[in-house]
């Protein structure tokens, strides 16, 4: 087999220790004007200090100045051709310095990851060259000063002890890749996460096409989690007991760090499987510097009893898996508001119970569990007149890779949280929010996810200062209890939500029909989620036979 190449060390740093450099040199490595360079030091206490002074010249740590410019971007109408958005003035410092270029690392990803990658990949699939990519611009990321050359010799190590083969792993392969990225200097900490964040994406969308899970929206998880991280300031504990890849962990822990507040000690959860477990620690490695062991679960928590304790987390957030029935499984402890056999309702009943006192959590779940009729409505009802229930957003479609499904946000309270004499719930109708971004493809914009945030955060302080909340007309209405139950516990924010504007009022029939079609809509899309399934599974048994 094709022994490894070991790649050539990256410029990082360290090299940089004992370099001097000058104002006017500062200048011209960062790629602005000198009196700019006077200006950071005047409006900017911690500028870096001049270390010595030689005929008159003062001088300054490279090191410590490439630090410091790591945390200013440049503005777009500023950047050079060929920059990306996140370039720093540290990136243009470090790569003068080095001889290279700002944003080499994030390039040299995207060449690999895209024009280059079915000529590196050959027969292998997408999703698993992918892997290997990610994996080795983890070991660029987060250990510039070798973490290559320990990957090489761990892989030879694993090939002489375990005679593998090229397709688990590649040699001819990694060593075009290593030695590319081992010629690649990282950048600054903004460059790095997003060559890492590049591959992700990538990779988790060739994944689920090869049969894996739909995984959050990066705008579906900044929602859930700046939504969290400021209604309930100060948690210490933070769980997703379905983390997929630890996407909605990172927003977490991204949201508090922006609030200007201390990261919770104590972030956990559990992943579907070993190869999402690796991927979602590395991916809270990456972004925050946590080594977080995270644990493996069920698709479903009334099949694995007691796999988390009660009562444990501040908060808790999870995008977990639904549409999926559970026939065979024993009413678990959690079920105290009905026993729906819908994986939605299981975790939803789950999440309830994991709260600590005064927790609160957000799960996404499919729109249809707002409002489909049956042993469904019992689990609302039972939800709604708990007080558990503080507000359900509806998102636009389009959102996810691979599925049009509609989902909606439910934000939770740990039941006795409240005792409010006129209980409420919060709507917020947000389908008409978002830009398309491919052909089939949404996202939720920057001031649509802090409008959607600010409703529900806003309303939670209003209510906390015994204020009456304020509806915004064709976004948000806050609707008692009482007359909830009224419309048999429907949760649907567009039962309650006027988006027209139009002060008209609602006549029963139409929305019977509305609802009615909604609920078949769902169902269909159900039934198309369950039949991807199972075709992926069949696809995966025939390739275990060569066919």
């Amino acid at each position: 087999m094709t022994d490894f190449l070991v790649p050539t060390e990256a410029n990082d740093e360290t090299e940089f220790a004992s370099v001097l450099v000058s104002r006017p040199e500062i200048a011209r490595l960062a790629g602005v004007k000198r009196p700019a360079v006077t200006n950071w030091e005047r409006r900017h206490p911690d500028f870096p200090r001049p270390v010595t002074a030689d005929a008159e010249i003062e001088r300054f740590l490279a090191r410590d100045v490439a630090d410091w410019l790591s945390a200013r971007a440049v503005p777009a109408n500023a950047r050079r051709p060929g920059e990306p958005a996140g370039t720093t003035y540290g990136d243009r410092f470090r790569a003068g310095l080095s001889g290279g270029t700002p944003g080499g690392l994030l390039r040299t990803v995207e060449r690999l990851a895209g024009p280059e990658a079915d000529r590196l990949r050959g027969p292998m699939t997408r999703d698993r060259y992918l892997w290997w990519l990610l994996w080795l611009v983890l070991d660029q990321v987060v250990e510039p000063d070798g973490g290559l050359v320990r990957a090489v010799d761990h892989f030879r190590q694993a090939v002489r002890e375990h005679d593998l083969s090229q397709e688990l792993v590649p040699g001819d392969l990694l060593n075009e890749l290593v030695d590319t990225l081992g010629r690649t200097p990282r950048g600054s900490e903004q460059e790095s996460q997003a060559a890492f964040d590049h591959v992700l994406v990538l990779w988790r969308a060739a994944h689920a096409r090869e049969g894996g899970a739909f995984f959050t929206p990066p705008s579906v998880s900044r929602v859930m989690a700046g939504a969290l991280a400021a209604v309930h300031p100060g948690a210490r504990s933070v769980h997703d007991p379905y983390g997929r890849t630890g996407e909605l962990l990172v927003a977490y822990l991204d949201a508090v760090i922006a609030q200007g507040a201390d990261p919770p000690p104590h972030v956990g959860g559990r992943v579907p499987d070993a190869l999402e477990r690796q991927v979602a620690e590395a991916n809270l490695r990456v972004h925050h510097g946590r080594a977080v062991r995270l644990d493996e679960g069920a698709f479903a928590p009334a099949l694995a009893l007691d796999a988390d304790p009660v009562g444990a987390f501040d908060v808790l957030l999870t995008n977990p898996p639904f549409g999926r029935r559970l026939e065979n499984a024993e009413p678990p402890p959690h079920w105290i508001y009905g026993p729906a056999r819908r994986s939605e309702f299981d975790w939803l009943q789950y999440v309830v119970s994991r709260l600590a006192p005064g927790g609160r959590a957000a799960v996404l779940m499919p729109a249809g569990a707002s409002f489909n009729a049956g042993v469904a409505e019992t689990v609302r009802a039972g939800l709604v007149e708990a007080r558990v229930v503080e507000c359900v957003i509806a998102l636009p479609p389009g959102l996810f890779t691979l599925t049009a499904v509609k989902t909606h946000i439910w934000f939770l309270r740990a039941p006795g949280t409240t005792k409010t004499a006129s209980p409420e719930v919060l709507f917020v109708s947000g389908e008409h929010l978002g830009r398309q971004v491919g052909r089939t493809q949404w996202s939720l914009t920057d001031d649509d996810i802090t409008l959607l945030v600010g409703e529900y955060t806003s309303w939670c302080s209003a209510r906390k200062a015994g204020h009456p909340s304020v509806d915004t007309p064709g976004l948000s209405r806050a609707v008692q209890v009482s007359h909830i139950a009224d419309q048999g516990h429907s949760l649907d924010p567009a039962r309650y939500v006027r988006t027209s504007g139009g002060g008209r009022a609602a006549a029963p029939d139409p929305i019977e029909t509305r609802d009615r079609l909604a609920r078949l809509a769902e169902e269909i899309e159900s039934l198309h989620t369950r039949a991807a399934v199972a075709d992926a599974d069949a696809t995966q048994w025939l390739r275990r036979y060569g066919l």
